[in-house]
C-alpha cells in the first residue's frame, strides 16, 4: 500500500542537478537536526530540510508529500582523542581551538504526508527514481557545509612560482610609508609596488571598483616583472597583503614578502616579531590579562539555561556575529518584532519558496532559537551532562543567517574574523531595508538618532548640517586620565626594568583611565575647522564646529575608538580603560538648531563654490594610502567636516556599503530648497525670501515652516526637538547600560569578541556558547556598549 502510495507521487520526486542546493543539516525553519528528535525530512522536490514539528507546514504549503527522513544517533568519542594545540587564534578551524565535533551512525527512510507512510531505505522495491535522488542527496555535499568550505577555500591563495626566484633590481628606490602617486599618471589610489623594480603604478581600469589606467599592467607587458603588492594593504599581518601575479593573473601568497618589501626599505623584521609576541600572549588564556578578564576566565561560572540564555557555536571566526546578536536579541525592539509578535509559522508562510535566503525568516528563526529556550540545554560528552562548571552549552549554529546577512557584503561571506562596529551596521542597514514598507515595524529604528553640525564663520554667520546615524562614535581623549601619576610612575617603572633587561609583570602594568563622560564632552566640543568656504566672506577661512543630536534613540550604542593609524603602516589598539557609569544623561547634548538672532550663510556666493566644504587633502590621501577609493576618501573627509583621518575612517567603515557612495560629488548648496515648496508658502501669500528661510529653518517642512515666519522663536525652540526624520524614536536623554561588547586581540581582524548583557538583575557573559552568570563584568573595557532609554 506505502508502495503505490509513492508510486501515485513519483511526479512530485526530483532528482537532483548539480547545481542544486541541498539541505539536509539542518531544518530551514528551526535549528532542528538529523540528530534532534524525530530527526529532519528533506522534501524530494525542492531538496529544503524541515523537523518534524516543520514539515507539516512545508506540505501545507507546497503540496510536497515525499521526504527523505534523516535520524542521527551520536557515536562515543573515545576518551583518548589527543587535543591539539592551537596555532591560530580562531576557534573551529584547521589549527584553531578543538571543538571536538562528535561522529553519528545515519537511519533513512522513505515518508509520504500527510499520514506519514514509511518505507525503509535502502531498498531494491523502491521506484528506480527514488532510489536515485535518494543516492543522489546523500552523495552530495550539503549546502550548509559547502557555503563553509567555499568562505574557507576563497581564502586560500597559492603561493607563486616567481615569488622564490624572484630577482629585485637595486635602483636605490626606497618606498615612503604614505604619500604615494603612480610614476605616468596622477592617480592617488589602487597604486601597485612592483617587487622587482619598485614602480609605484596605477592598477587596471575598473578594477577593485576605483579605474586606475592600466599603467602598472603595462610595465609588466613591457618589462615581465611578475609580482606586485597593492600599497595600503601592507601591515604588520604579511599575509594579508594583497599580492598579484602578473603570469599566473591571480591574487597569489608571497612566502618572502618580508625581504621582498625590505629590500626597498619597507622592514618588517623587528615589527614582525613584536606582532608573534603578542598572538603567542593572546593564544595562552592564562597568561593575558585582557583575555582571562574579558571571558573571566580562572573564576568558576555559574551556568545559565532556559529562554534568552543559549549560546551560539562558533562557525570559525564567527564571534564578532554571535556577541552582537545576542546583545541585539535582549532589546525590546528586536524581541518584540522577531519573537513576541511573530511566530515561526507566520514567517514560513509568508517567506519566498526558498526560505534560508530569506532575512526576515532567518531572524525569526535566530530569535526563536535564542529566546524560545529550546535549545538552551547542556553540553554532552559521552552521552555524560557536562556537569563541569564551564557554562557550555549544545549551542545553536547561525549558518543559514550569516549566508543570508552576509549575501551583500563579501567580507562576512568569509570566514576571517571581522569589526563587530561594521557588521552592526551591516545588520542595521539589511534589516531597515526589508522593514521598509513598514516602518512602524522596522526594529532599527530603535538605535536610530538624528546628529546635527553647527558650523559657524567668521562673519557670525552659520550653517547646520543634520544627518541620521546609529552609533555615537567616540574619540578617547588619552589627556584626560584621572590616574596621570600613576601612569608617571608606571612609565618610570617600565624605563628601569627595560634598561635592566626585565620584562614587566602584567600585575605591574597601568593602563589610563578615562571617565566616558570626557569621552561624550569631546563629541560636542568645539573645534576647529581649516578650508571652510564662506559664502558670506566669499573666502576659505577657518570655522568653529559643534554636534549635538537631535533625537535621542531608544537605544544609544557607543562606539569607543579604541583602534587609530599611527604614524606609517600600523594599526595600533589603544591601552586604555574607560571608566563608565550604569546610568548617563546625555541631556546636555541636545543640539539647539537654529536659534533667534542666527543667520544663515548665504545659498552662495556668487561663485561655484558652495557652502559644502572641499575635502582635506592630507586626509584623503592618508585614507587613499591605506587603499581606499579616492572618491569614498573625499566623502569621507566632507562627511566628517575634515576633522582628522581617524574621524574619516571610522565614517568610511560605517559607510562603505551606501548605495550612493560611489555617485560623484555633486556642487550644490547644503542649504538646497524644494522650489515646489516655496511656490506654496508664496502661494499662501507670504514673501519667496521668508519662505526660503523658514523652509531651511524647519528642514523642508512646509507645516513648520508657516509656524516659524509666524513666530520664529517658539519655531527655534520646536527645533530643538525636532529631528532629521520624523520617524525618529525621541525621548529623555537618561539611559542605563544593559550591554558590552568587548573585544581581545591587537586589531579588529583577529583576536575574539565576547558579549556581556544585563538580564534579570545580573549581568550574563555570552561566549559564543558559553552562558553564565557574571561576576566581574569588564565595564571598563569593551569595545560597544548599549545602552537603554531611561522611561520617564
Amino acid at each position: 500500500m506505502e508502495l503505490e502510495l509513492l508510486r501515485s507521487n513519483l511526479s512530485k520526486v526530483r532528482i537532483p542537478e548539480p547545481t542544486n542546493r541541498i539541505y539536509k543539516q539542518e531544518c530551514c525553519i528551526s535549528f532542528h537536526t538529523p540528530s534532534s528528535e524525530g530527526g529532519l525530512f528533506v522534501d524530494m522536490n525542492t531538496f529544503l530540510a524541515f523537523g518534524k514539528d516543520y514539515v507539516g507546514w512545508n506540505f501545507e504549503k507546497t503540496g510536497n508529500p515525499v521526504y527523505l527522513h534523516i535520524e542521527q544517533t551520536k557515536k562515543p568519542i573515545p576518551e583518548d582523542r589527543p587535543l591539539k594545540k592551537p596555532t591560530l587564534l580562531a576557534i573551529g578551524i584547521d589549527g584553531g581551538f578543538d571543538n571536538q565535533e562528535p561522529e553519528y551512525d545515519e537511519t533513512y527512510s522513505i515518508v509520504i504526508l500527510p499520514d506519514y507512510a514509511t518505507l525503509p531505505f535502502p531498498s531494491v522495491a523502491l521506484p528506480e527514481k527514488v532510489r536515485l535522488a535518494v543516492d543522489a542527496i546523500l552523495i552530495a555535499e550539503g549546502a550548509e557545509r559547502k557555503e563553509q568550505i567555499a568562505s574557507w577555500t576563497a581564502d586560500k591563495k597559492q603561493v607563486s612560482q616567481h615569488a622564490l626566484t624572484l630577482k629585485q633590481i637595486d635602483n636605490g628606490v626606497r618606498i615612503p610609508p604614505s604619500g604615494w602617486k603612480c610614476a605616468k599618471c596622477d592617480k592617488t589610489e589602487n597604486l601597485w609596488l612592483n617587487l622587482t623594480d619598485g614602480m609605484i603604478l596605477c592598477g587596471r581600469k575598473l578594477w577593485d571598483g576605483s579605474g586606475g589606467n592600466n599603467h602598472a599592467v603595462e610595465h609588466y607587458n613591457e618589462t615581465h616583472y611578475p609580482l606586485a603588492v597593492k600599497l595600503g594593504t601592507i601591515t604588520s599581518d604579511l599575509e594579508g597583503a594583497d599580492v598579484f601575479s602578473y603570469p599566473e593573473d591571480d591574487s597569489v601568497t608571497d612566502p618572502l614578502l618580508a625581504e621582498h618589501l625590505a629590500f626597498f626599505g619597507i622592514d618588517f623584521s623587528s615589527l614582525q616579531k613584536t606582532e608573534m609576541t603578542t598572538a603567542e600572549k593572546e593564544l595562552d588564556q592564562n597568561t593575558n590579562f585582557d583575555w582571562n578578564r574579558i571571558q573571566e576566565s580562572g573564576q568558576e561560572v555559574e551556568p545559565l539555561f532556559g529562554p534568552g540564555y543559549t549560546g551560539l557555536t562558533n562557525l570559525g571566526n564567527s564571534c564578532y556575529l554571535a556577541a552582537t546578536m545576542q546583545v541585539i536579541f535582549s532589546t525590546n525592539s528586536f524581541c518584540s518584532r522577531y519573537y513576541k509578535n511573530q511566530s515561526l509559522k507566520t514567517a514560513f508562510d509568508i517567506a519566498p519558496a526558498d526560505p534560508t535566503v530569506d532575512l526576515n525568516m532567518q531572524l525569526t528563526k535566530l530569535a526563536h532559537g535564542l529566546l524560545s529556550g529550546q535549545y538552551s540545554i547542556p553540553a554532552v560528552h559521552n552521552d555524560d551532562v557536562d556537569s563541569s562548571s564551564s557554562a557550555k552549552q549544545e549551542g545553536i549554529r547561525p549558518r543559514m543567517f550569516k549566508a543570508v546577512i552576509a549575501a551583500s557584503h563579501p567580507e562576512f561571506s568569509t570566514m576571517r574574523q571581522q569589526d563587530a562596529l561594521e557588521f552592526f551596521l551591516h545588520l542595521i542597514d539589511q534589516v531597515e531595508r526589508v522593514n521598509a514598507s513598514n516602518p512602524e515595524a522596522d526594529p532599527a529604528r530603535s538605535f536610530k538618532f538624528g546628529i546635527e553640525e553647527r558650523l559657524q564663520c567668521p562673519s557670525g554667520k552659520v550653517a547646520y548640517n543634520k544627518r541620521n546615524d546609529y552609533t555615537l562614535s567616540l574619540n578617547i581623549p588619552l589627556e584626560k586620565a584621572t590616574n596621570k601619576k600613576e601612569l608617571e610612575e608606571f612609565h618610570k617603572l617600565k624605563a628601569q626594568k627595560e634598561a635592566e633587561g626585565k620584562d614587566i609583570s602584567s600585575d605591574e602594568i597601568v593602563r589610563p583611565r578615562v571617565p566616558l563622560s570626557d569621552c561624550l564632552d569631546s563629541f560636542s566640543h568645539p573645534e576647529e575647522v581649516q578650508g571652510f568656504y564662506s559664502t558670506a566672506l566669499k573666502a576659505r577661512t577657518t570655522a568653529i564646529k559643534t554636534a549635538g543630536l537631535t533625537s535621542f534613540p531608544d537605544y544609544l550604542v557607543l562606539h569607543m575608538r579604541k583602534f587609530v593609524m599611527e604614524t606609517g603602516w600600523v594599526p595600533k589598539k589603544l591601552d586604555v580603560y574607560i571608566d563608565v557609569d550604569d546610568v548617563i544623561d546625555i541631556s546636555h547634548m541636545r543640539s539647539k538648531g537654529l536659534q533667534p538672532g542666527e543667520e544663515l550663510l548665504p545659498e552662495d556666493g556668487g561663485e561655484e563654490e558652495s557652502t559644502k566644504l572641499l575635502p582635506n587633502e592630507d586626509i584623503v590621501s592618508q585614507l587613499a594610502s591605506m587603499g581606499f577609493n579616492h572618491l569614498h576618501c573625499q566623502k569621507a573627509a566632507i562627511n566628517t567636516s575634515n576633522a582628522g583621518v581617524e574621524e574619516a575612517m571610522n565614517w568610511l567603515l560605517s559607510h562603505m556599503d551606501d548605495p550612493d557612495i560611489d555617485a560623484p560629488i555633486r556642487k550644490e548648496a547644503k542649504n538646497e530648497v524644494d522650489p515646489s515648496k516655496v511656490a506654496t508658502l508664496v502661494s499662501f501669500g507670504f514673501d519667496e525670501e521668508i519662505a526660503r528661510k523658514a523652509l531651511k529653518a524647519s528642514g523642508g517642512d512646509i507645516e513648520k515652516a508657516t509656524d516659524w515666519i509666524f513666530n520664529p522663536s517658539a519655531a527655534a525652540d520646536a527645533a530643538t526637538s525636532s529631528s532629521v526624520d520624523a520617524t525618529l524614536s525621541d525621548g529623555d536623554g537618561k539611559y542605563r547600560l544593559i550591554g558590552l561588547v568587548s573585544h581581545m586581540g591587537t586589531s579588529t581582524q583577529c583576536g575574539h569578541y565576547v558579549a556581556h548583557v544585563y538580564k534579570e538583575g545580573r549581568w550574563v557573559i555570552f561566549n559564543d556558547n558559553k552562558v553564565g552568570v557574571s561576576k566581574n563584568p569588564p565595564k571598563d573595557m569593551a569595545y560597544l556598549y548599549f545602552y537603554e532609554r531611561i522611561q520617564s
